[in-house]
């Protein structure tokens, strides 16, 4: 997904506009971004509600988000269980 963002001025003339800036984020960050609560700041929620929408508006999206996350799962812990301690010792574990 990338979010496209630039900014115009409004009752001036002549109206500036800027150029655009592209921020690229993956399917699960797009996820996650989007579940998450709205962060402070106008231009912060201007741009999550835009994620949002873009995440609610296609189920492909959460779709792709979920095959992506099926590799890492087997890289993780249950929660609650002790079983981090002893992968952490083996290598190829993750811990966050």
């Amino acid at each position: 997904m990338a979010v496209y963002m630039f900014a115009q001025t409004v009752g001036v003339r002549p109206r500036q506009k800027s150029s655009s800036q592209r921020i690229c984020f993956c399917p699960q960050c797009s996820v996650s971004l989007a579940m998450g609560p709205a962060p402070e700041g106008a231009l912060n929620i201007a741009a999550w509600n835009m994620i949002r929408d873009l995440v609610g508006s296609d189920p492909a999206l959460n779709q792709a988000a979920w095959e992506s996350l099926r590799g890492v799962v087997g890289w993780l812990p249950a929660t609650g269980s002790d079983e981090g301690s002893r992968r952490a010792s083996g290598g190829g574990y993750f811990e966050f």
